[in-house]
């Protein structure tokens, strides 16, 4: 039975992020299970969902890009800025929809843009979810948060019923039924989200997935992915049985205790959205591949950053999935 890794589950529409975590929690008997990014119930497709200590790696997501597909409705206007909500005008008929028009729009999109979140989702604002206050009926201070679209493409549009398809890579926290809802508010005929796909999070890819009833049927463990799967920006710092030890216990690696085989992909980085500091320098720490014979594990370790002015790798996290390795 799985204890530590990653499912990457094909969320069906209807089901909450947390339904996903709650299905996972009864069937592997772990408490501890988290996802890296809210999905919309309607709304299908990729949610990896973190088991046991590999739930500490969702802090090093932060700069994972997600892609996405989705449909767009024109005409309409709701309360929640998706075809599901509660209509509060519906225009449809009454616009002829200029196709040039509509793509100059989606181009506006492009780059680092301000974004609004919609009242009904899961942003806290002094410690309540949006939706809760939307639920009471509640008016709050809304802030705009600088989001990176870096890229929107529409691939198609049937203009007689005011459908639009596009595909969008963008940073973590877009809200794609505000891409939608703006839309429409600078068409001028209004705009919801009838249609959404993540198609990928990061590392983590569609064509990758596992549906609940394969997890069902077959062995869960088949599925599962190592905790460094999606740590794809860090470097890479192999280290001897004697300095694995010392490293899992908290001691810190010098140069010469490591055979470092990738850099960090921000090393040189001069700036990225939400970019922390220590990525630049942030190395995945494993076990030298001749230790790992006849082992489930891929023999990594942990993360660690490297400090200059101690000249030293410093842990910032010890993932065992197999406490074995270590003796």
């Amino acid at each position: 039975m799985i204890r530590d890794g990653i499912i990457n589950l094909l969320k069906p529409a209807g089901m909450t992020s947390h339904d996903g975590v709650q299905f996972l929690r009864r069937m592997t008997g772990v408490k501890r299970i988290g996802h890296t990014g809210t999905l919309d119930p309607m709304a299908v497709g990729v949610l990896p969902l973190c088991i046991g200590s590999a739930a500490r790696i969702n802090e090093y997501l932060d700069l994972d890009y997600k892609k996405y597909r989705c449909e767009m409705q024109l005409g309409i206007e709701t309360d929640t800025q998706d075809i599901w909500g509660t209509t509060i005008q519906d225009h449809q008929g009454a616009f002829v929809f200029d196709e040039k028009k509509i793509l100059e729009t989606f181009s506006s999109f492009q780059g680092l843009i301000s974004q609004y979140p919609p009242g009904y989702s899961a942003v806290r604002v002094n410690g309540r979810h949006l939706y809760e206050y939307a639920r009471q009926g509640e008016t709050v201070d809304i802030k705009p948060r600088q989001v990176d679209i870096k890229n929107i493409t529409v691939i198609q549009m049937d203009l007689e019923k005011g459908r639009v398809t596009f595909d969008v890579e963008c940073s973590k926290g877009t809200y794609i039924r505000t891409i939608c809802h703006d839309a429409g508010r600078i068409l001028g005929c209004g705009a919801v989200m009838s249609c959404l796909i993540r198609t990928a999070s990061g590392a983590f890819t569609l064509d990758k997935t596992v549906t609940i009833e394969e997890l069902m049927e077959g062995d869960p463990e088949q599925y599962r992915m190592e905790p460094d799967f999606p740590l794809v920006h860090f470097g890479k710092a192999i280290v001897n049985l004697d300095r694995g030890r010392w490293f899992a216990n908290g001691g810190k690696l010098s140069m010469s205790d490591v055979e470092v085989t990738e850099e960090p992909e921000f090393k040189h980085a001069k700036a990225e959205l939400n970019l922390r500091e220590e990525y630049k320098s942030a190395y995945n720490i494993y076990l030298h591949e001749d230790l790992l014979t006849g082992r489930e594990s891929n023999g990594f370790l942990g993360v660690a950053f490297y400090n200059d002015d101690l000249e030293k790798f410093v842990a910032d996290k010890i993932f065992l999935s197999d406490r074995t390795i270590l003796g």
